[in-house]
């Protein structure tokens, strides 16, 4: 993983601010960029065949769907559910990973509709963006089991937090559902994990005022050891007319009654 260099601007805490406010803001435009493409299709959806588009399992016309089939929804509550997920994860991930996130995006845009068209049911029509929305949280998750430093642990717990009910959703759980491209999505999302984790470099650690505190007044670890004998310097010497260590003084015997 990628180290900063001690010159590196970003060790400035108001460049590294600034760094981290432009990303965030990249990131939410994207997503709403493309939420805002989802409603513009569904919107034209009634001026051509949604079917044609949507991914057909194990036909050799369904495969165009893998390219298409993630732009259309079915209802106004599937584009709303899909966009809800789309915007936060797509922004989680955007801001904290974005070279990881924009190159694993075709990897799970393209596993979503592929895991579909080969296991999806033989008459069946694919389509939504669940699966991209499944890919992009395990996509942050996996990284923050990877990475293991504090912000992606941090980003994983958020996302598993609002999204982990996706852990389940990768398997067969409710009827006109497509499960298969929720599996896809999930796939493609741990293969970028894995394939991608350190295209983004490692952010430096914040630090805090109690921490410093805390050195200043600590005292180093030799200080509380004891010292050897030998160091310990001598305050009193033993005089010449004084009886040796060891004497046992000798008192007369007791005179009984």
């Amino acid at each position: 993983m990628d180290q900063f260099h001690p010159d590196d601007p970003r060790h400035d805490p108001e460049a590294q601010r600034r760094l981290d406010r432009g990303r965030l803001i990249r990131a939410v435009n994207a997503s709403l960029a493309f939420v805002l493409l989802l409603v513009l299709v569904y919107s034209a959806q009634g001026t051509f065949n949604v079917a044609r588009f949507a991914v057909e399992p194990q036909a050799i016309a369904g495969l165009l769907g893998i390219l298409t089939a993630p732009l259309l929804h079915g209802s106004v509550e599937h584009i709303v559910a899909n966009s809800a997920a789309l915007l936060m994860l797509g922004a989680l991930a955007g801001s904290v990973y974005p070279r990881a996130t924009l190159r694993s995006l075709p990897l799970i845009w393209i596993c979503s509709g592929l895991v579909a068209w080969i296991l999806g049911d033989a008459g069946t029509r694919h389509l939504g963006a669940s699966g991209l929305s499944h890919g992009l949280m395990f996509l942050t998750f996996t990284l923050g089991l990877l990475r293991r430093d504090r912000q992606a642990i941090a980003t994983g717990m958020v996302a598993f937090l609002f999204y982990g009910g996706m852990l389940l959703t990768v398997l067969p759980h409710e009827p006109g559902v497509s499960w298969q491209s929720h599996l896809g999505g999930a796939f493609g999302g741990v293969l970028g994990a894995f394939l991608f984790r350190r295209l983004d470099p490692l952010l430096p650690r914040k630090r805090y005022s109690w921490e410093d505190e805390e050195e200043a007044t600590s005292a180093p670890e030799d200080e509380l050891e004891p010292p050897a004998p030998r160091d310990v310097p001598v305050l009193w010497q033993r005089g010449e007319d004084e009886a040796p260590r060891g004497v046992v003084l000798r008192f007369p015997p007791r005179e009984r009654d």
